[in-house]
């Protein structure tokens, strides 16, 4: 059976990432005040759980709220002992739960890890909501978009925020495994770039990405000066893919795809590289390939 939505009353604590060890004596419709910093079980299942909680990232954002993530796996309760490999998702509320999705229809991750359990933890985080700043979040280079407007790009603070700060409190908080044979990193979209922005860059980090429909059409050339300049060690592995109905959206996909598929190669990564037939540019579409991208990251 499938249950969402059960809200915990147990706890009110003014930390961050409040997760070791609570007591889950009560479960209502308990309502936690807005002023208080919290985390609470948004669903939870035959041990199986999610939490949501506020974060904020002053330097993206100032105090303005986002909703983050945990799904934490099934037998995390059973075996204190047991430490699991984390994946750190962007676009969070479009995740777990249709309810939370932008466009009403999430990756439906719960629902796939609950008929597939996995040894593993996964972190998502929401994005930025307002005008352009997702763009401008998930963006590690400056570029034109399709309206003309300048996209100043703050993938690299944003990066810094979820390396120096996200993943040392989850590290700190829940059992991983921190080390970068276990941390993966995967988005779609403007955050398939940030997944590979991540896989590159902070090589040292992510072992592993998941680069679903990335957007690499914004700006070519400085995507493959990206990957050029990356020190990438050849254990290194990504699964890059897009629908065959999206390939035609902008004209530098095709090309974009090609070239970095390529220069990856080269470097010795070991990539997935699909085309997706009938697919497109939507979590519907990306939800199906949440079992081939998990086998090819070998989770």
């Amino acid at each position: 059976m499938y249950v969402r939505r059960l809200w915990a009353n147990a706890f009110y604590v003014n930390t961050l990432f409040p997760f070791r060890g609570i007591d889950f004596f009560s479960l209502s419709d308990y309502t936690i005040p807005d002023t208080w910093r919290k985390a609470y079980i948004i669903w939870k299942e035959d041990g199986k759980m999610v939490y949501k909680w506020d974060v904020t990232i002053p330097k993206l954002s100032g105090d303005s709220p986002r909703r983050a993530y945990l799904w934490l796996p099934e037998d995390y309760e059973e075996n204190p002992d047991k430490r699991y490999p984390v994946m750190y998702m962007f676009d969070g509320h479009n995740v777990f739960f249709d309810e939370d999705a932008t466009y009403g229809k999430s990756w439906g991750m719960a629902k796939f890890l609950e008929e597939n359990p996995k040894d593993l933890i996964i972190v998502a985080v929401e994005c930025n909501h307002e005008g352009n700043r997702r763009l401008i979040e998930y963006s590690p280079m400056t570029y034109t978009n399709s309206e003309h407007d300048t996209i100043r790009g703050k993938g690299r603070t944003m990066l810094n925020w979820m390396v120096k700060e996200l993943k040392p409190y989850i590290d700190e908080t829940c059992r991983t495994l921190p080390d970068r044979n276990h941390t993966i990193i995967a988005g779609s979209s403007m955050g398939g770039l940030m997944a590979l922005y991540g896989a590159t860059a902070y090589n040292h980090v992510f072992q592993r990405a998941a680069c679903l429909s990335p957007s690499l059409w914004v700006a070519p050339g400085k995507v493959l000066e990206m990957v050029a300049r990356a020190h990438i060690r050849r254990d290194t592995t990504v699964y890059m893919d897009y629908g065959e109905l999206e390939m035609f959206n902008h004209a530098a996909t095709q090309e974009s795809m090609i070239s970095t598929a390529h220069l990856l190669l080269t470097k010795r990564v070991n990539l997935a590289l699909r085309i997706v037939p009938g697919g497109s540019h939507c979590e519907a579409s990306w939800e199906k390939q949440i079992p081939i991208f998990m086998e090819c990251l070998g989770l």
